[in-house]
């Protein structure tokens, strides 16, 4: 076994959420855990116990209860996971309306915008009506070529909220790479920004938006944010509208929040694509909204104080990930652009001036860090972090 780095001081662990939970186990189940090993493997002997007292613990948010955790454990695949409840993701994720911050966007080389939770329940509550009198239904496709804007966010919120599944593709990838993505999900609606930046070049998206529109006809409406241009010129986009235009304005809309079943379709993610066309994966809503509050509430100790960030495409399971903290009533930091533009420091530098505690990272930027020689727990205030990610 290599040599322990560090353990958290005992305050720290009575404190966090784990210990929190292992205290109701020990309550609920008559135990008298004291450590991580012992919870761990109870955990895995009891699995019916385990997830249903996850449940609790978590406060999923269902308009009717399970009448079971799981049918038949032993079935894998096609074990069912609490029948008969009936819940909806984005209620979830957006459970909080107070005027906390939700999000933080910053987009490379520019000032940050913050939106409250408050502003993301409104505009989402907006969006969703009007994805409504347009017509979609539970059970349709809404696709994202987006950048790691809030309108992201919303998007995928509005889609879910109505029981539509949302999938999404990085602004960077080629025609053909989304064609071979999207040309199997069939969406209806797709939603676009104008272009990007990278290394403070901007890049153009409607070019590629009107072939990609062109291969598909199931869409039948496009969304353009503007991000790189006040007001893009898309009329070489069949049925498009700027982003603001389509957005149903009114005071404090109320989002009807359709309640599906435990494992209605949530997301459509793609395997790589290295062999043959890209394989689909689609996700459920209730497994993928409790798996990623166990993994953000235990595994990471994630708190409604916490500020979390992940550096991540729109394309890359991480960036559901984060959006899935906004059920804890955390703050979510979306970048978009290149983290070492302009200084190869500068993610440190976002994480030192909006005290992000939670800092994730693929190990590929994490190398390519090290290569630039910079220290950044010497160059940064980084006292506030507590947690370092790496997938």
């Amino acid at each position: 076994m290599g040599e322990i780095l560090w353990h958290p001081c005992e305050d720290r662990i009575r404190n966090s959420n784990m210990y929190r939970f292992m205290d109701l186990v020990n309550t609920r189940f008559h135990q008298n855990f004291k450590d991580y090993e012992a919870l761990y493997s109870w955990s895995i002997l009891n699995i019916a116990d385990l997830w249903g007292t996850l449940w609790d613990f978590i406060g999923i948010k269902a308009s009717q209860p399970y009448e079971k955790v799981i049918e038949d454990e032993t079935r894998m695949p096609g074990a069912r996971w609490f029948p008969g409840a009936r819940l909806n993701f984005a209620e979830n994720l957006l459970r909080y309306r107070d005027d906390k911050t939700a999000v933080i966007f910053k987009g490379e080389g520019a000032a940050p915008e913050r939106l409250s939770y408050r502003e993301l329940y409104d505009e989402t509550a907006g969006l969703a009506r009007s994805m409504r009198e347009i017509g979609v239904k539970p059970g349709d496709r809404v696709a994202g070529f987006m950048p790691n804007l809030p309108e992201t966010i919303t998007a995928m919120l509005a889609a879910s909220s109505i029981g539509a599944i949302w999938s999404a593709c990085s602004p960077d990838f080629g025609v053909s790479g989304v064609l071979d993505r999207f040309g199997q999900i069939k969406p209806r609606v797709l939603f676009t920004s104008d272009g990007y930046w990278y290394k403070n070049k901007r890049f153009d998206s409607l070019e590629k938006v009107s072939a990609i529109v062109r291969e598909t006809p199931s869409i039948e409406n496009v969304i353009v944010v503007p991000y790189t241009l006040r007001r893009p010129n898309i009329g070489n986009i069949p049925n498009a509208d700027l982003y603001a235009e389509f957005l149903a304005r009114g005071h404090r809309l109320e989002i009807e929040f359709e309640q599906l079943s435990f494992d209605h379709p949530l997301y459509i993610l793609y395997a790589s694509g290295t062999v043959g066309l890209p394989r689909c994966m689609v996700q459920g809503a209730g497994g993928i909204l409790i798996n990623h509050l166990k993994e953000l509430m235990l595994h990471t100790d994630v708190k409604k104080e916490d500020t979390v960030f992940y550096l991540t495409t729109t394309g890359w399971m991480m960036w559901n990930w984060l959006a899935s903290a906004l059920g804890v009533g955390a703050t979510i930091v979306l970048y978009d652009g290149n983290p070492f533009y302009p200084a190869p420091g500068s993610l440190w530098k976002m994480a030192q001036d909006e005290k992000i505690t939670v800092f994730g990272a693929s190990a590929g930027y994490l190398s390519s860090l090290m290569n630039t020689g910079i220290t950044p727990g010497e160059e940064y205030d980084l006292s506030h972090i507590k947690t370092i990610l790496s997938t």
